[in-house]
């Protein structure tokens, strides 16, 4: 079940589960147990490529700490015993897939918008240890725009204390492409300066989504100044672990919004790595 229709499987539904679902994730290479910190779909950007359904209502408006937690420690449990393989679909997964990589929090919305974001950090850690998953990665994954919140921050040093991973979105090198993609009233420069603060304090990976709108691919001028932006970070004192060049694997918010072709999504790979900075690409829908 390693095709490319797997990766389109990412339910926030899980066991009757509000905030805590397992998925097979391309990017983790594995298993990664996602945790929903915006139920409510509330996000400060609205990106054409998103696939979350934005214009539904929800029946979950909170985040339940205590009934989260007790998700997490169920699901990782059922990961740690074996028990999540021997139920569809992670039953079809091949033997390389059948690990648990991460603990993910992204979900609905943009996870350091949330309130507690440091407390919450604290309590998942606390799950990890008591179950000795130390090995097991905490993932965020961010637009990276409230990085410069102290509670944030604060959060973000209980990451690194706990095999914490920085996946922060970059998807243009102009202003002008990153609020045609983007949509969001935070301005680009407080993206780019909360991606260097961060890439100045950790290691952190960077996660960029291109695709062609109304059929066109970014023009090369775009993608120049988007590895611009990359190797400026690395010339002021940034460490880039790698950067995730990807594309839409699953339904997008707008119907203009279609896949790269695996040769353009390996072209954009090219050319980060020809300026010297490691990544990977990531296929859309065959």
């Amino acid at each position: 079940m390693t095709d490319r229709v797997v990766f389109q499987q990412h339910s926030r539904r899980f066991a009757g589960n509000r905030f805590v679902y397992p998925v097979v994730s391309r990017r983790s290479g594995g298993v990664s147990v996602g945790v929903n910190l915006n139920p409510d779909k509330v996000c400060n950007f609205d990106c054409v490529y998103c696939q979350v359904d934005r214009r539904s209502e929800t029946d979950q408006r909170f985040v339940e700490q205590p009934q989260l937690l007790d998700e997490l420690r169920d699901v990782l449990d059922l990961c740690r015993s074996g028990l999540l393989f021997q139920a569809a679909p992670f039953d079809e997964l091949d033997g390389s897939w059948r690990h648990l990589n991460d603990i993910a929090f992204s979900g609905d919305g943009e996870p350091t918008t949330y309130g507690n974001f440091d407390e919450l950090m604290s309590l998942c850690a606390g799950v990890k240890r008591q179950l000795a998953l130390d090995d097991v990665k905490m993932v965020l994954i961010t637009n990276a725009s409230m990085f410069h919140r102290p509670h944030v921050q604060a959060g973000l040093n209980v990451l690194d204390d706990n095999q914490g991973e920085i996946w922060a979105k970059l998807d243009a090198g102009t202003e002008s492409y990153f609020q045609q993609v983007d949509r969001t009233k935070i301005r680009y420069q407080q993206v780019l300066d909360n991606l260097l603060w961060a890439a100045q304090t950790r290691p952190i990976v960077i996660q960029s989504l291109f695709m062609r709108l109304d059929g066109q691919p970014p023009k090369d001028e775009e993608i120049d100044a988007y590895v611009r932006r990359l190797r400026h970070i690395v010339e002021c004192g940034g460490a880039l672990r790698y950067v995730q060049v990807y594309t839409v694997a699953r339904r997008p918010a707008e119907s203009f919004v279609t896949p790269l072709s695996d040769d353009e999504v390996d072209r954009i790979t090219a050319r980060v790595r020809a300026a010297g900075i490691a990544a990977e690409p990531f296929y859309g829908v065959a």
